[in-house]
């Protein structure tokens, strides 16, 4: 893991994973998933959450976490993929209900964005699902159209932004 990143929003320190962020990170995203619905995937959708080595920091990939007073509230991470022109896929964007509403996830998406425009990619993917409402009108508020090329069946939206 070459790649450190810090960063602060408000009270909130946004940094690179640690090993020892493993399971609170999990944590983070699989109780979200619940709130909406949605189940945790270990072996599928979310497998890179506990393989944080092998999917993002081995291919040249960023996971951060989110922190307010020494406790994961969130997540946000990228990798690169074979999918479009020189392109990423922006994964893993989940915040706690309490920190939410506070523009911490238009915060995280606009640095994510600076940190991969940096490394000279030239299209951002996410893949989401319809029922997370308040995560889409973050995307498309932020000049994300909706694309087609769903990968699993939790995530049936897909949005593609041209840097």
């Amino acid at each position: 893991m070459d790649k450190q990143y810090k960063d602060y929003y408000k009270d909130f320190l946004i940094r690179s994973w640690e090993k020892t962020d493993r399971i609170p990170a999990s944590e983070v995203i699989r109780s979200t998933l619940a709130e909406y619905g949605l189940g945790w995937e270990a072996d599928g959708a979310d497998r890179d959450v506990m393989q944080v080595e092998e999917y993002y920091f081995n291919n040249g990939g960023e996971f951060w976490v989110v922190e307010q007073q020494n406790q994961i509230v969130g997540t946000a991470a990228y990798y690169p993929i074979s999918r479009g022109e020189n392109a990423v896929e922006i994964r893993k964007m989940y915040l706690l209900p309490h920190v939410r509403g506070l523009g911490l996830g238009k915060y995280l998406l606009q640095q994510l964005e600076e940190v991969i425009t940096s490394c000279n990619y030239r299209e951002i993917w996410i893949e989401t699902a319809s029922i997370l409402t308040e995560a889409l009108k973050l995307y498309e508020s932020n000049g994300y159209i909706p694309a087609t090329g769903v990968e699993t069946a939790r995530c049936d939206r897909v949005y593609l932004k041209k840097l």
